[in-house]
């Protein structure tokens, strides 16, 4: 499995009316995938956390982030 080796996040909004950030991810096979997009005022990612991960464990991450948002 392809593992990340890069990573943009956003644009984050500048208003409620704003674009959703979205996570996109270079692979080291050469792929560029947008990932997902996320709700800023929800979640939260940096760059780094997704060094080094497969695109199914991004996903994951985003998925374990959520429930504990939901959570609260």
């Amino acid at each position: 499995m392809p593992k990340i080796i890069g990573c943009t996040i956003g644009p984050y909004p500048k208003d409620i009316f704003g674009p959703i950030p979205k996570v996109t991810a270079v692979f080291d096979d050469g792929e560029v995938k947008e990932l997902f997009s996320f709700y800023p005022d929800e979640l939260s990612f940096t760059e780094q956390e997704f060094i080094g991960l497969t695109e199914r464990e991004a996903r994951e991450l985003r998925t374990r982030k959520d429930i504990a948002f939901l959570r609260g």
